[in-house]
């Protein structure tokens, strides 16, 4: 994420004003509507498994095919966005995700459905990587981790949205026009990223075509085998992916079903529950990240965020009997604390070439979504359906307590791998690789 220009230090880069934040906050809203796509099924999951006649296990099945496709697409995401114009990967990959959105909401079967999913999922390989890309040129490297936090904050937005929002609108006109409403507000972030979003400042061609050249001489394979096999990118990514759950099985599938069927509150109520996971992220994420670049340090708040993870989901799942109000506490100070995972991004940025800097990144979102969406997602799913008495209504799958806890184990040890990851990181002390 720190790919700057080698020409420029701190006090000699141009004054660009605003513009850089103007131009990210715009890509930012590409990822913002990524994770409407990615956790909106916490919102319709009992209208999707009446409309197909699916159950948990079949529902986190469609929900993976998302998670499919972001894997299959991110290996070469990062390579093509170190190689070309990120504005034109986003125009493509934005449009594609509106309209598999689009015709999901159309779709009359669930193979149909699967082949949608699969479309939209295909944008989020490119948004967070190309958002990272843009900002390591367009900032110095000393505000990647709160610009990376912030660009975070925007995608947790985009998870609130996905939830009481959206959860409201499906009430209102039914889950297939809420989707044709999401559809359209894509075609206008569409618009907003092809009218304003530039691939780079001014100053920095002169360093992207350095970058494009070290490119053409090291080649796609060998690049691709420098950021697929530095261990360094690898802890960090595992961190990640692993702090995430809460995000990937709470805030996009299951947690509100769980507040529903383990609390026993309305479908509404149950919304402001997962709404506060994102809330939680969305500030966590930028704090975390000034936080880490204030202390000059990386490692101390990654291993303090997965000792407190292990605490906080281990009273959500031991003191079950809370009321509302506490629960949304907990779950927003789950989505703080975890938001520690943002900085692994600065962390592999700064430990690899700037040229490198997507294909370094993407190494984080394949891990976290091949780990997280395509493995760990239907494990959680499958552990649900363990000692399930088989119990429906109206079509909905109806879970236990004991059901939810026991699946819900997955996350403390999760966290308590995250920790022994972050162990093995090196420091990188908020300096780019060259430096350190």
């Amino acid at each position: 994420m720190t790919a700057i220009d080698a020409h420029f230090t701190e006090d000699s880069r141009p004054n660009l004003g605003l513009r850089p934040w103007f131009v990210c906050f715009i890509a930012a809203l590409f990822f913002f509507y990524e994770f409407i796509q990615m956790n909106m099924f916490n919102s319709i999951n009992q209208e999707l498994m009446a409309a197909f006649q699916i159950n948990g296990t079949e529902l986190d099945f469609l929900t993976s095919v998302y998670f499919l496709s972001n894997v299959i697409f991110l290996l070469p995401a990062g390579l093509l966005l170190d190689r070309f114009s990120t504005r034109k990967i986003f125009l493509t990959a934005l449009s594609i995700c509106v309209v598999g959105t689009l015709a999901f909401s159309l779709a009359s079967s669930l193979p149909l459905a699967t082949i949608c999913r699969f479309l939209t999922g295909i944008g989020s390989a490119f948004c967070f990587v190309g958002c990272v890309r843009l900002a390591s040129r367009w900032f110095p490297a000393k505000r990647m981790a709160l610009v990376t936090g912030l660009i975070i904050t925007m995608a947790m937005i985009g998870g609130m949205v996905a939830q009481t929002p959206m959860t409201l609108l499906t009430i209102a006109v039914g889950w297939r026009h809420a989707l044709m409403i999401d559809a359209a507000l894509g075609a206008v972030i569409l618009g907003l990223v092809y009218l304003f979003v530039q691939d780079c400042p001014p100053h920095m061609r002169d360093k992207l075509a350095q970058d494009n050249e070290y490119l053409s001489v090291e080649g796609f394979w060998h690049s691709m085998k420098t950021a697929y096999l530095n261990s360094q990118n690898w802890l960090g990514a595992i961190y990640t992916c692993l702090m995430n759950l809460p995000v990937m099985i709470l805030g996009a599938v299951w947690g509100t079903l769980y507040a529903e069927q383990v609390h026993h509150l309305s479908k509404t109520q149950a919304s402001y529950i997962t709404d506060m996971i994102f809330l939680g992220t969305i500030i966590g994420a930028p704090l975390a990240g000034w936080l880490s670049d204030r202390m000059e340090k990386r490692k101390p708040l990654m291993l303090a965020g997965a000792i407190v993870s292990i605490i906080l989901v281990s009273v959500i799942i031991y003191i079950p009997d809370v009321s509302l109000s506490v629960l949304m506490a907990l779950f927003g100070l789950l989505g703080l604390i975890t938001s520690t995972q943002v900085i692994s991004y600065p962390t592999i940025a700064e430990s690899n070439p700037s040229a490198l800097t997507a294909a370094s990144v993407s190494v984080i979102s394949f891990t976290t979504i091949g780990g997280g969406g395509v493995v760990l997602l239907p494990f959680f799913g499958w552990l649900m359906s363990i000692g399930w008495n088989q119990l429906t209504v109206d079509g909905v799958a109806i879970y236990s307590m004991t059901n939810y806890h026991s699946a819900m184990l997955l996350m403390p040890v999760a966290f308590a791998i995250a920790f022994v990851a972050a162990l093995g990181l090196r420091e990188t002390y908020c300096r780019k690789h060259k430096d350190n």
